[in-house]
């Protein structure tokens, strides 16, 4: 009795482990399941199970139903109908008997506020209606502007500075500061200026003469980089780029892409217009052309085509559309689907054709009640604006 004590003292007093504090009492978990914060959640015990989560009813229920069904083996299909009814209904096909978690929410409540999240989820604010002004917000002076339909006399550029030709000079008008300075000026033998358009860059621009000459300016240091020569036969009214690609439509009804980079720029001719090439626009793949002609005539050119079979490429169109009964001057490639043309046509015609480019078939066409002059898509929107000439010279955006 003596050692065994003695024994039980020596190691009560044994040296302490380390990293514990002298005088602690060792930790013991707390059975208690409520916690003291009142506030706080109690999720309760995997392994113990948490009386205040049970149903003591649908636990004898549960204990017992098996012994009555025992007992009553031989029940009527219609009684056991209605108990597994019953089950199904009331008890929700429960079988679980001890619960080791918090009582769930109420179906009920659990039910509504599913419902709430799912019209709170579907209820989106209304789009408000986009304001559309009816007046211009900056109108300026154009005098000497060349009044021929046929003609493209103004493009905005990518770095947002408008090019206008006047006559025989082409003006530039920054929208950002509404500055405008003078780009070039060319002599009476080759004006006047017959087109312009911006490179996709925003810093080149071609200008078409009425000599046939086209000419490629240097916007940031107003210096002429290169003149291109005996491309057409007469003046050049469309241009049209294509990364380093310039295409360009004459009045002779030739349209010509020259590769600005090199020195014998041309490297691919189109015929298939009998009149002047008014209308030249690439599609966003820079793999087809739209040309329209003043011979009523919209042609579709696809680059693969052309590629393909360079001798026929000189006539080989992939669509040669002729429902429109006037000049074909305005077209636009839509934004959001890559094989939609938009058209217009002249004074005669009236019309906004919308195509298909990959069957050639016509999708609808519109009476616009005046000649169509151009045609812009909205890039944000699924609108299309148009802006026209005889007889009521009206701007009409389309939804």
């Amino acid at each position: 009795s003596h050692s065994i004590s003695s024994e039980k003292r020596n190691r009560c007093t044994a040296p302490r482990p380390p990293l514990q504090e002298a005088g602690s009492r060792p930790y013991m978990p707390s059975l208690s399941t409520a916690s003291r914060n009142p506030s706080a959640k109690c999720y309760g015990d995997r392994f113990i199970p948490d009386r205040s989560a049970m149903d003591m009813d649908m636990a004898r229920y549960l204990l017992t139903e098996p012994r009555k069904d025992k007992e009553n083996a031989a029940a009527s299909p219609a009684k056991e109908a209605y108990r597994k009814l019953l089950a199904e209904k009331i008890l929700n096909n429960r079988t679980r008997i001890l619960s080791f978690r918090n009582k769930p929410q109420s179906p009920r409540a659990s039910i509504r506020s599913f419902v709430l999240m799912r019209l709170l989820s579907q209820a989106k604010p209304a789009k408000q209606r986009r304001y559309i002004p009816q007046s211009a917000e900056r109108t300026l002076d154009a005098p000497e502007l060349v009044d021929d339909y046929y003609l493209n006399l103004l493009d905005w550029g990518s770095s947002n500075v408008l090019s206008i030709a006047l006559s025989n000079t082409v003006y530039l008008w920054d929208a950002s500061n509404g500055s405008t300075s003078e780009l070039v000026t060319v002599d009476e033998d080759n004006g006047p200026v017959t087109s312009v358009s911006w490179a996709p860059d925003g810093r080149h621009i071609a200008v078409g003469l009425n000599s046939s000459d086209v000419q490629l300016w240097d916007t940031t240091s107003n210096r002429l980089l290169r003149t291109m020569r005996g491309v057409h036969d007469s003046r050049v009214g469309s241009l049209a780029w294509n990364n380093n690609i310039l295409t360009t439509g004459g009045m002779d009804g030739k349209i010509v892409n020259n590769d600005v980079r090199i020195r014998d720029h041309v490297v691919q001719t189109y015929h298939g217009h009998e009149q002047e090439v008014c209308g030249l626009k690439w599609s966003g793949s820079g793999q087809q052309l739209a040309s329209g002609g003043n011979d009523n005539i919209l042609h579709i050119w696809d680059v693969s085509m052309a590629s393909s079979m360079p001798s026929a490429g000189r006539t080989q169109w992939l669509h040669r559309l002729e429902d429109h009964v006037a000049a074909v001057k305005a077209l636009a490639w839509c934004p959001f689907q890559s094989n939609m043309l938009a058209s217009g046509g002249g004074g005669s015609d009236r019309c906004i054709k919308f195509w298909n480019t990959h069957t050639g078939s016509c999708l609808n066409s519109v009476d616009t009640g005046s000649q169509v002059c151009s045609l812009i898509w909205n890039k944000n929107e699924r609108e299309l604006l148009s802006s026209h000439g005889f007889t009521q010279n009206q701007l009409t955006l389309w939804k």
